[in-house]
């Protein structure tokens, strides 16, 4: 990462002008619009109040453990070769928390260049620090993306938000979105126990009439396993999700959680920009 690189992703959340290297540590624009680039080598794009909150370290922490225990390896591995055959110059991680998915995705492709975009600022910085070829920018997905036109070639979209209108925007021509969401049986047996949040019905069907209009489905791949967990695996994963916003720090201890099978099963989208 550097100044150069990080201001070739983005454009001026005010004017929309593209932003270039001002002095050390700030990215402006020629109308006088200036930015601070954190010292571990993001940029923040945030403006007024917003609905929703980013992941905090614990969370992040939880998520690491788990990952890092290959539980998803399976998704991980879908997703680096979905993105791979896309032979793109540069791709866009829209949620990208602990980089886990965008790391794999550059594995082997010396010439890729990645942003990483969270409303997090923990997770941006993790996912920079990660990688000398991933850039960061902490930013809202429901309000104009700080990113120029038609500047990426692939976007990667784990377990997150969606703009349609944003995303068609910043893809190029017959540019890729690959989308990973929740199955309706993944986590079914915490969610039984009240462990997990319940998930909106037919996700996947909403998910492509959502994106109908400007991106057309070219594939969709299931993948479905059973993962025998212990509780440091099963406290990990509830903590590391969303039910951890909503259960704070009442997220079971490991002492208290018992050994379990649980289901992780996830729908793996790859959409094609109209």
């Amino acid at each position: 990462m550097s100044l150069q690189t990080l201001s070739e992703w983005l454009r001026c959340p005010n004017c929309f002008l593209p932003l270039e290297p001002g002095g050390t540590l700030t990215l402006g624009c020629s109308s006088g619009h200036s930015f601070d680039v954190n010292k571990r080598g993001y940029a923040t794009m945030l403006a007024g109040r917003r609905k929703f909150i980013g992941d905090s370290a614990g969370m992040l922490d939880a998520r690491n453990r788990f990952q890092t225990a290959g539980w998803y390896e399976p998704l991980r591995h879908a997703i680096s070769e979905t993105i791979h055959a896309e032979r793109p110059q540069r791709v866009l991680d829209v949620g990208c928390g602990t980089g886990y998915y965008l790391r794999a995705a550059l594995a082997d492709m010396p010439a890729v260049r990645a942003l990483g975009m969270d409303l997090s600022p923990v997770a941006v910085a993790r996912t920079v620090r990660a990688h000398d070829r991933i850039d960061g920018v902490v930013a809202d997905v429901w309000s104009p993306l700080p990113i120029r036109d038609a500047s990426v070639q692939v976007i990667l979209n784990v377990f997150a938000p969606r703009n349609a209108a944003e995303f068609h925007r910043v893809l190029g021509d017959r540019g890729l979105l690959l989308v990973v969401v929740p199955h309706s049986t993944h986590l079914q047996e915490l969610r039984a126990d009240g462990l997990a949040l319940d998930m909106q019905p037919d996700k996947a069907t909403h998910l492509a009439a959502g994106l109908a209009d400007r991106f057309e489905l070219e594939s969709h791949r299931a993948i479905s396993m059973e993962l025998g967990l212990s509780p440091t695996d099963v406290t990990a994963l509830i903590g590391m999700g969303p039910s951890a916003h909503h259960m704070g720090r009442n997220v079971p201890d490991a002492a208290d959680t018992p050994e379990r099978t649980v289901t992780a099963a996830f729908d793996l989208f790859s959409f094609r920009r109209r």
